[in-house]
């Protein structure tokens, strides 16, 4: 007995399309997900605590402060 798919049971290329649609669907969630989590920095730092380690580190390596406060402010900033 046909049902208008072209096929016995109904699984002709309505079903297959069907079946990509579902893929393509999962798919995309699955690429939105990683996007947002790479985006957000991926590993529990903030972009902010790194940039502000740099400049910690620049402000060191210019002598500007000395190592002693070096060590406080970074570990301020890791904890």
């Amino acid at each position: 007995m046909m049902d208008g798919y072209g096929m016995a049971g109904g699984f002709g290329f309505g079903g297959i399309f069907m079946i990509l649609w579902w893929v393509l669907i999962i798919v995309g969630i699955v690429a939105l997900v990683r996007w947002v989590a790479t985006s957000s920095g991926g590993d529990g730092r903030s972009g902010g605590d790194s940039k502000a380690l740099d400049i910690l580190k620049q402000r060191y390596a210019r002598g500007e402060i000395d190592e002693q406060e070096f060590q406080k402010r970074k570990r301020d900033l890791t904890e």
